[in-house]
């Protein structure tokens, strides 16, 4: 893919695919395909895999590949399809020729967890990363200590092609967008439909999703509304999803993946627990609400 499509392909949605499990807790390869194939069918412009919602920190490097070759199998060239790539400068650098050897498209690499990480070496990790890889990179900024210059840097370096910016600092999002007016530089909205909203405001473009893994028409409709600039159209799906996003943030999102996971198993899919030390089970009232959510879901007509 040339570089040129792969950006207007971040434009888009970036789905992330949840990571099914079998009975012994070993990633199940069929499931997993068939909800990369469901994803894909929806339209969804890009597939993540390997990403927050399926687990990254969870699995294992060589698992992390095998998500790699699944989903580009299942998505069959339909969508995008970008590999997560993270931990050690290294062990960021190996995920990503994996990537390229698998036929990805392009390599998000995730937020350096490390405590005693300097913020504008945060940047340097990325590049560094960009520079050892054939893959254009998605860098995946978690935090609002990074200064707006080693943002910048970041969003305009040649090998970078988009930066997912997951952190609720809007004030800062509108700095870097402002400083990066008239670049080729793409600042996604890292924090996924119910933020689409303001980021698109301020300057973003695209959003990425858990979502889809469950309800992909909800979060296309929102998307199409963001484009067309319909902000009430987008309020109103937004509204729509508010109460399943609320649940993902539970325990300081330590229920994220898990009310995806038991909205698939709701939807008749054993795709197995969330593994440590995400949150493994619902509470069985939140297990009741998640419930009640997918089932008007089924019936409000509103996608």
């Amino acid at each position: 893919m040339e570089p040129s499509d792969y950006r207007r392909v971040l434009h888009g949605i970036s789905g992330v695919h949840a990571t099914a499990y079998d009975s012994a807790g070993e990633i199940d390869a069929a499931l997993t395909g068939r909800i990369v194939d469901s994803i894909a069918a929806a339209g969804v412009h890009n597939i993540v895999t390997g990403g927050n919602t399926g687990e990254f920190y969870s699995l294992t490097m060589d698992e992390v590949i095998r998500l790699q070759e699944i989903a580009v199998e299942a998505n069959a060239g339909r969508s995008a399809v970008t590999a997560a790539a993270g931990r050690s400068l290294r062990d960021a650098i190996r995920l990503g020729r994996a990537a390229a050897a698998n036929g990805c498209d392009g390599v998000m690499v995730h937020h350096p967890l490390d405590p005693f990480a300097a913020p504008h070496e945060q940047v340097n990790y990325f590049i560094g990363v960009a520079e050892e890889i054939d893959l254009p990179v998605v860098a995946y900024v978690r935090s609002d200590a990074i200064p707006v210059r080693d943002l910048v840097r970041l969003a305009i370096h040649p090998r970078i092609l988009g930066v997912k910016f997951a952190s609720t600092n809007t004030l800062l999002f509108a700095d870097c967008t402002r400083e990066t007016r008239g670049s080729d530089a793409t600042w996604i909205c890292g924090l996924a439909e119910t933020w689409a909203l303001p980021f698109y405001a301020l300057g973003g473009k695209g959003f990425t999703s858990g979502l889809v893994n469950v309800a992909p028409a909800r979060s296309l409709a929102v998307w199409k509304a963001l484009e067309a600039g319909d902000f009430a159209r987008a309020r109103a799906v937004i509204d729509s999803i508010a109460e399943f996003e609320n649940l993902r943030t539970l325990y300081r999102n330590g229920s994220n993946v898990t009310v995806v996971k038991e909205a698939l198993q709701i939807a008749g899919l054993p795709v197995g627990d969330a593994r440590l030390p995400n949150l493994t089970r619902l509470e069985p009232a939140d297990r009741a609400k998640l419930e009640k959510i997918v089932a008007v879901w089924a019936t409000d007509g509103l996608v």
